[in-house]
């Protein structure tokens, strides 16, 4: 079995003529609990998007041992339009889109294991109600309730902790080290330099360009931190101009 999931080869990914992420190389492998930190603006969820496939390098590779079915992404918050006429049950029901497709019949296992994600995630009882009704932690936790029964084998979070409460950040967080336990591999986009040292083994800093990849205590040395804030404050001046046929539109803010 392949040790690695993900490869990343001297992966640039640009918006506007300027990269985003640049030149980065490094894998991370089965079963590992990542973090990618750093700055504002260094380019994390652009990679996370890379990685996931929404996004398409200006060069270099991303190359997956797994299929595109075995990943599981959340999205920020923000991406995300709650104004949709959705219930609590039929969101966590579309991670179970492997089993019944696109337009099919949902089974009733899987709604009866829907209904046992909303209880992991502390929401029994919540199954009737409109997602656009909810709190901030009230839909991650819906969301991570959709992840459990998608089962993935690779689980993408982008920013997963951001304006939810400290009590739901915790029940959330117990979630990601079960998954972590079962042998899942989970690579999470994280502002919070504490979250990471306290849960995560392994850290990708960046700041657009790779600063460090490893184990956190080296990762997120006070060195490292600075250099990642330095590179970040200087980039506009020294990024490169990409080659026309390599850009991206850059996302609406």
């Amino acid at each position: 079995m392949t040790k690695n999931v993900i490869t990343l080869r001297n992966l640039t990914v640009a918006y506007d003529r300027h990269p985003a992420v640049h030149h980065i190389s490094g894998s991370i492998e089965r079963g590992s609990l990542t973090a990618i930190a750093g700055p504002n603006g260094a380019g994390k969820s652009t990679l996370l998007k890379t990685i996931m496939g929404e996004l398409r390098p200006a060069e270099g590779s991303v190359e997956h041992t797994l299929s595109r079915a075995d990943f599981g992404y959340l999205p920020q918050a923000a991406d995300i339009n709650r104004r949709f006429p959705i219930t609590v049950l039929d969101t966590v029901l579309l991670g179970a889109w492997r089993n019944s497709g696109a337009f099919g019949r949902v089974a009733k296992a899987d709604i009866e294991r829907a209904r046992m994600a909303l209880q992991t995630v502390g929401l029994d009882g919540f199954e009737k109600r409109h997602i656009g009704a909810l709190s901030a932690g009230q839909f991650q936790r819906v969301l991570f309730a959709r992840l459990l029964l998608q089962d993935a084998k690779v689980i993408l979070l982008d920013e997963p902790f951001t304006a939810i409460d400290a009590r739901t950040t915790r029940d959330l967080i117990d979630i990601i080290l079960g998954w972590h336990s079962d042998g899942r591999t989970v690579i999470a986009v994280l502002h919070d330099f504490d979250q990471v040292r306290s849960h995560f083994p392994q850290t990708l800093l960046i700041a657009r360009e790779l600063v460090s990849w490893g184990k956190t205590e080296e990762a997120l040395s006070s060195d490292n931190l600075l250099k990642a804030r330095a590179m970040a404050e200087r980039w506009d001046e020294d990024a490169e101009v990409c080659k026309p046929e390599n850009l991206l539109k850059r996302p609406a803010a």
